[in-house]
This record gives structure tokens, sequence and C-alpha cells, in this order.
């Protein structure tokens, strides 16, 4: 059973992508609700910063940080996990990347299957035994309903013409996949795991895989 976190104690939630449109919005949004605390994971201080005083300006919550960390690392999140500071009641899987031509890690992993999908799962596993040792924890894995096509045998495009968009699906089934499992995995500890879809957002994201989106960061957060 979950014991770390006692009910008069701030809830903690730690938000991936938290720069981006609909990482910004789903922060924001849980700034908003009464007795969280958020903690956003981005690479750049300066849009970090920028975020942190946006959201607490708009929010009235003066109980938002943020950490650095590079999701397409492993080592990386390791770092992240190993100086964490207490319990941790929600981790959202939010960050995700599609460059418009293959590009690859310091470590030779493409990079969308390294940020989209083992950041997702280094994520899950690095804070895994403090998901289960914080009371009423959970996980979202920000996913899609594009998602499909996984190929298996050349997951990083190593054998066929690279095209983000079929990068970009293939990770987003890769996630509900993840999600599944490691519901199987973490249910027994009382860590709740799901996958959701965020809607047509209009994002970066959208835009390098060739569609706009016609919904708000906040719709998608929502």
């Amino acid at each position: 059973m979950n014991t770390s976190s006692q009910p008069d104690q701030p809830r903690i939630a730690l938000v991936t992508g938290a720069t981006g449109a609909i990482g910004k919005a789903i922060a924001r949004q849980i700034a908003a609700e009464p007795g969280y605390h958020v903690s956003l994971i981005a690479r750049d201080a300066r849009k970090a910063h920028s975020t942190v005083e946006e959201i607490t300006r708009t929010t009235g919550n003066p109980h938002v940080t943020y950490q650095l960390a590079d999701l397409s690392r492993q080592v990386s999140i390791q770092a992240l996990a190993k100086s964490w500071p207490g319990p941790l009641h929600v981790l959202v899987n939010n960050a995700a990347a599609s460059p418009r031509r293959r590009m690859e890690t310091l470590e030779g992993i493409e990079m969308q299957f390294a940020t989209n999908v083992l950041g997702y799962f280094w994520m899950m596993r690095a804070f895994e035994d403090i998901l289960i040792n914080t009371r009423d924890s959970r996980i979202v894995n920000v996913a899609s309903y594009w998602a499909g096509d996984l190929d298996l045998d050349d997951l990083e495009f190593e054998h066929r013409s690279y095209h983000n968009g079929a990068a970009y699906r293939q990770s987003k089934q890769a996630d509900r996949m993840l999600t599944a499992a490691f519901a199987e995995r973490l249910s027994p500890f009382g860590v709740q795991v799901n996958a959701c879809h965020p809607g047509d957002v209009n994002s970066r994201l959208s835009s390098d895989l060739g569609f706009g989106g016609h919904e708000t960061p906040d719709q998608g957060a929502d």
C-alpha cells in the first residue's frame, strides 16, 4: 500500500515537455487545482523559466518550479529521478519530437524513438519506486488516436526510408502498449497508468507533421 503522502500534504505533479503548447496547458491547468505543486521538465532553461513565471502569474500558485532534463537520454532521466526530493503523485509523460529528417541522439538512437518511446519507458522505470511509495499516484501517457503501423523489425528506420509521420504513428502505438504493460505491472501497488489522446492541437509538433491542428492547447489539456 502507498503510504508516503498524508491527506493534508500537497500533491506533486511532474509534467514533461512542459514548455510546448500542450505541456504548458497541462501544467497550468494542474497548477490551478487547489493543493498542487507542479514541476516542469524541459531542456531549455530560458523557456522553462519563462513558462514558470507565466503559470505562476496566471494561476496564483507560487509552487511551480522547473528542472532541466533531456528526455531522449537515459542518463539525464536517471539523474533527474536520483535528485527527486520527495513523493510524486502525478507523472504526465507528454514530451515528444517529430523531426522532419532522421536524427540520432548522442547514443546513436533515432530521435523520435528515443524521445517519444524510450523517454516514456525510462521515466516510468526511473520513478517507479517513488510512485509506488506515494499514496494515490498515477501516470498519464500522452499518446494519440493516430497510432499504428508499429514495425518491430525496424523501430528506428534503419532499413526503410524515414518519414516523420510514420515514425510518430508507431511511437504513439508503442506508448499505448507501454501504458498497458505498466498498468498491469503497477496496479498491484495502487499506481494507475492511463493513456490519452489530446485532440488535434495546433502546435509545433502538428506543424512538423504537416497539419495545423484545429484545437487549442487548453482543449487538448482538458
